[in-house]
This record gives structure tokens, sequence and C-alpha cells, in this order.
């Protein structure tokens, strides 16, 4: 399995159109629609249910889709890595942010890194705890923001200075309004 080939499965799967999947690509779509038989027959899997005028993932092609992904932002992630060794002001940091009001810390420390370091640049990806801690896992992101406790025999982790505040917001005539607070 190729890199190559996965990018063509993604800009296909993206597509969801040979045709245009390879003009995007700049090879033929014979081309094209030979390393994708290829790369069915190794995986031994039908990745696409093939229509009229259209592509549309199987199953086993929405699986492929996801790891493809990942390989191919890690694949990305080597090289550029590999180009900015010398670079010590700059370079790429990749965070993964669940879903909190807390990371306005982070956005606060990023700002003033960014004036020292103009050339440094920030990649930022969001989702729940599980999806952001498997990102890490990987080695798909560098640093991973949580809004739960981190596993400790696992990671090194600095604690943001407050707590996210969760509440029910509800109409004054609401029965639930009439209740007292149990806090």
């Amino acid at each position: 399995m190729e890199l190559r080939t996965m990018r063509y499965f993604l800009a296909v799967a993206r597509e969801e159109n040979m045709t245009r999947a390879a003009e995007l690509l700049h090879v033929t779509q014979p081309t094209l629609s030979k390393q994708l038989k290829a790369l069915e027959d190794e995986l031994g899997k039908k990745l696409f249910m093939r229509h009229s005028f259209s592509l549309q993932l199987t199953e086993e092609g929405i699986l492929l889709r996801k790891r493809a992904e990942d390989l191919i932002k890690m694949a990305d992630k080597i090289t550029t890595e590999f180009l900015t060794l010398d670079d010590v002001l700059g370079g790429d940091v990749y965070f993964g942010l669940a879903e909190s009001y807390q990371i306005r810390y982070l956005a606060a420390a990023i700002r003033r890194f960014k004036e020292t370091y103009p050339d440094l640049h920030y990649h930022i990806t969001s989702g729940d705890t599980e999806q952001v801690t498997e990102k890490l896992d990987k080695g798909i992101i560098d640093f991973a923001v949580l809004a739960q406790e981190p596993n400790t025999a696992k990671y090194h982790y600095l604690t943001f200075p407050n707590a996210d505040l969760w509440g029910v917001v509800m109409p004054n005539d609401c029965l639930l309004a009439e209740k007292k607070p149990s806090v």
C-alpha cells in the first residue's frame, strides 16, 4: 500500500467522482481506476459502490478513509518536521482540542508566542476527549486540551486555572425555574 494510492483513494472519496478526482490529481481516469482496483484487490474488499455518474463509499471504504486520513496527516507531518529541522524559530505545532471554554488560555498563550515566533504555525483540530487522545497517541497532534482528567499514568499534563461552568437555562415560566438550586 503506497501513500500515493492513499492520496488517490481520498481524492476519489472526497469528490465521489472518478473523472473529477483524476483532474484534481493530474492523472488520467484509467490510471486512477486501475490504482483503486489494485487497492481493492490488495485489501480484498470493495471500497466503492459505483453508480452511473458517482461513487459512494462502502462500509469498508469509510473505515479506510478514516485510516488513510490519519496516515496522510502523519506522513505530511513527518515531511514538514524534516523540512524544518534546522528552523528553530519556525515550524508547525499541532493541537487537538476537546470543546471547552478553557481553550481561551491556550489562545492567549498562542497569541503571545506568535509575536515572538512569527514563523511558528499552529494547526488546530477539535473533537471529544476520545478523538483527541487517539490522535495524540498516534502522534498526529503534539498537544491536547481535554475537558476531563487525563490518564496520569500515560500523560504529563498542566491544569488550567479554572473549570468549565455548566448549568441549565430555561424560561421563567418553566416548572423547573420554581425549584431552588441545591448547590
